[in-house]
């Protein structure tokens, strides 16, 4: 399929909206502020939706839902909400002799799998490991060749010669623009910048890669993925390039996406809403759910009452 008929899913249908959102919907960690106590965990993606338009389907990295389950999931969403869904480990993380047989047909039965969230899902992320290099790029390309016809597409590699601004990091770029994939920017500096003081950290820290940050923009829509600590200020300092690059890139028309975590995501709401904040001082006119009053939060206010 030709690169210009690729890229109509990605940029004919959406004017420029930022996405945002965390890694995940069910938290428990999260009642009294971004749901109420009373929330069910059945409810929980019912709720996240009303406050934010996006989420990571992280879930799916490691294992299939049910058939009933994306039933249960796609009755719940709004049509303005966005998912981006991992594709299965199972699929990246393992490369086949037969490559282009065997990931034809797994890629295709997996997707026809979310055939209820089709209308919901905004790009299908691709995650590859540490191990996927250069010399995997072939692979990389079927890969591509197979999914990109389905769903628009971001990739995030974790393989340092990706990084080294010259020929591999070049003829990757060059690979996810002729199949208008977008490259995800995972920005993990504010997480690496505190000691691991407690648990949380050092688990974030021994799980979570720490990889120079390129912010490259491929297609309409640029993927920003953040890595935060516990601490706001350090978080701010942190993610105070990416302000004027979104606010840059809303300007351009482009949609980005833009997710955020933090050791344990018991303040990843906290940050999103934060970083929506001061967003506003670039934008003025910009505006998100995430920045009212939370259900958790409203419920706290009329007990003071």
């Amino acid at each position: 399929m030709p690169a210009s008929s690729l890229s109509a899913s990605l940029s004919a249908a959406r004017s420029p909206l930022l996405y945002l959102g965390c890694p995940m919907w069910a938290n428990a960690l999260w009642k009294g502020s971004l749901y109420s106590v009373e929330t069910p965990q059945a409810e929980f993606l019912k709720h996240y939706a009303t406050v934010f338009n996006s989420v990571e389907g992280n879930t799916s990295f490691y294992a299939d839902p049910d058939a009933a389950t994306i039933r249960r999931w796609a009755a719940m969403l709004p049509e303005h909400f966005q998912l981006q869904l991992k594709i299965p480990s199972r699929l990246s993380h393992v490369q086949h002799k037969d490559a282009s047989t065997h990931s034809a047909q797994a890629l295709s039965s997996w997707w026809q799998l979310l055939a209820p969230l089709h209308p919901v899902i905004g790009l299908v992320h691709l995650q590859l490991p540490r191990s996927t290099g250069p010399a995997q790029l072939d692979w990389l390309e079927q890969q591509l060749a197979i999914l990109r016809p389905l769903t628009p597409l971001c990739v995030e590699v974790r393989h340092p010669l990706f990084f080294d601004k010259a020929e591999h990091e070049l003829r990757l770029n060059r690979l996810l623009r002729t199949y208008q994939c977008e490259r995800v920017v995972l920005d993990s500096r504010a997480l690496f910048s505190v000691a691991a003081n407690s648990p949380a950290i050092l688990d974030a820290q021994q799980k979570k890669p720490r990889l120079p940050v390129h912010a490259v923009c491929l297609t309409d829509t640029p993927v920003m993925r953040f890595i935060g600590c516990d601490d706001a200020s350090t978080n701010q300092q942190y993610y105070q390039p990416w302000l004027s690059k979104i606010a840059s890139w809303l300007d351009e028309g482009k949609t980005p996406y833009c997710y955020f975590h933090t050791p344990d995501n018991r303040q990843a709401p906290q940050l999103a809403r934060q970083f929506a904040r001061d967003l506003q001082h670039h934008l003025p006119h910009f505006d998100h759910p995430v920045l009212a009053p939370w259900p958790g939060e409203q419920k706290n206010q009329l007990a003071l009452w």
